[in-house]
């Protein structure tokens, strides 16, 4: 298997990064600012987004950093279940975009991150944890939560890493506006 990011088959699923739940988070600041590099890079590269939100009535919405730079035609998925494909409907949902790579970042590691990861690699998808766009209240439960993912099939990565594989090599037509994202 070849496990790289390949544009015409990923899709972005940003999980549960609210407003009222990002201030609790263990490195808060570095996981909106790569949350909101990765939605940025995917409008670029025109790579489909899903934004799920845990009870968004009482949690709120997705932060602003990241919500200012998804693309319009972004799908928001609500949810109470802390695995996204626990959620009725959410399976089918995302079959219709018909990719096989999933590149996740969000909230918690140990909790809604981890349980959907489980969740989609169970339904047959190869899952890209970015590692430093993911976190928990607490560094230990991070820890934990990936080391679960890991240990669970899931694909270990970062947001450079990630976009550098997207890429794949400078000659790409969107290098300079990825690689600013970066900088």
């Amino acid at each position: 298997m070849n496990n790289l990011l390949n544009i015409s088959n990923s899709l972005l699923l940003i999980v549960d990064i609210q407003e009222k739940l990002i201030n609790a988070q263990f490195e808060k600041e570095k996981i909106a600012k790569n949350a909101a590099i990765l939605a940025e890079a995917a409008n670029i590269l025109k790579i489909p987004t899903v934004v799920s939100e845990q009870y968004p009535k009482g949690l709120g919405s997705t932060i602003i950093q990241v919500k200012e730079r998804l693309s319009a035609d972004t799908k928001f998925f609500e949810k109470t279940s802390f695995s996204c494909v626990e959620e009725e409907g959410f399976p089918e949902f995302i079959r219709i975009f018909n990719k096989k790579q999933i590149f996740i970042c969000g909230m918690e590691s140990h909790v809604c991150v981890h349980q959907t990861v489980s969740g989609l690699l169970t339904e047959g998808y190869e899952v890209h944890i970015i590692q430093d766009a993911i976190t928990s209240r607490k560094k230990w439960e991070y820890k934990t939560g990936l080391q679960r993912m890991i240990n669970s099939g899931a694909v270990p990565t970062s947001v450079e890493i990630a976009l550098f594989e997207l890429l794949k090599n400078a000659k790409h037509p969107d290098f300079k506006a990825i690689q600013n994202l970066i900088k």
